[in-house]
């Protein structure tokens, strides 16, 4: 008798289950698109001694009025060139020095250092895509480089509900460790989703391209190429609120100082100058 009309009844009961696990096994397996198209970048070329192209990006400036940038931090930013500007070889050089009276810090004393912190707010920003520089950093203790976004709604939101996202942030006093954190209303400062990223070799003795991946409702950090942290909606704490679907501008600085990384001591070296060598945004098709 031939029973092949039975086999397939035997089995035409898992085809379902079958096919759900296929989808579920393709879904998972097929990558996100690794496809980007460059949408703009700064490649710092230019003249030496000249300031950040003005069409990207603006200055901050101060200490006090902003209660040391919020953190206490000991530096006066200006808008000189001694503190930002190209060095005619391609890269962007920010450099904290020690200065007698650079302005009035937070604490109601002259501050002893000035530096620059540059942002592209009103004039570059993005929701989703992919952001990255090439940089070499600074070390010593008391030192504070990041590569960071704000909402371009910070103005009316205020912060953090403007949201934050730092991309790559480094302090002196953890010379072998990159951070990556995102605030948020609930979730901001010390209580930031962040994670900590040790390299194989201090930090400051190399270039490294520091990448921040923003789709709908997730987040992903890396460092030269290599993922090392990921955030989606479901990673905020009960009862806050996701805040980074909307656009959001670049900041650079080098701050001195500050709750985080403490003072400079004896043995840090000024100035301290961050090299940048590019950033760029692409989208993703």
């Amino acid at each position: 008798m031939n029973d092949t009309p039975r086999r397939a009844a035997r089995w035409r009961h898992l085809l379902p289950a079958l096919a759900a696990l296929l989808t579920a096994w393709g879904s998972a397996a097929a990558p996100a698109s690794d496809r980007w198209t460059l949408v703009w970048s700064d490649e710092f070329d230019g003249v030496v001694g000249s300031r950040p192209n003005a069409a990207s990006w603006s200055h901050d400036l101060g200490n006090a009025a902003t209660n040391g940038w919020g953190n206490h931090e000991l530096e006066f930013y200006t808008a000189d060139a001694r503190n930002a500007q190209l060095d005619g070889q391609g890269m962007l050089v920010i450099t904290a020095e020690r200065a007698a009276n650079a302005g009035p810090c937070w604490n109601g004393t002259p501050c002893p250092y000035t530096s620059a912190r540059i942002h592209t707010h009103g004039k570059v920003s993005f929701t989703y895509g992919k952001v990255e520089a090439r940089m070499k950093l600074p070390a010593g203790a008391g030192i504070w480089p990041a590569f960071w976004m704000l909402g371009t709604d910070l103005d009316e939101a205020g912060w953090p509900a403007s949201g934050e996202l730092d991309i790559m942030e480094f302090i002196g006093k953890t010379p072998d460790t990159i951070y990556g954190t995102a605030h948020g209303p609930g979730y901001s400062g010390a209580g930031g989703l962040s994670k900590p990223h040790p390299l194989k070799a201090p930090v400051a003795d190399a270039f490294h391209t520091y990448t921040l991946i923003k789709r709908p409702h997730e987040v992903i950090w890396q460092v030269d190429g290599v993922e090392y942290h990921r955030i989606t909606t479901a990673s905020l704490p009960a009862g806050t609120k996701w805040v980074f679907e909307k656009p959001m501008h670049l900041l650079l600085n080098l701050a001195v100082g500050g709750d985080w990384p403490g003072p400079p001591d004896a043995g840090t070296v000024f100035p301290a100058r961050m090299q940048v060598d590019w950033v760029r945004i692409y989208k993703e098709n």
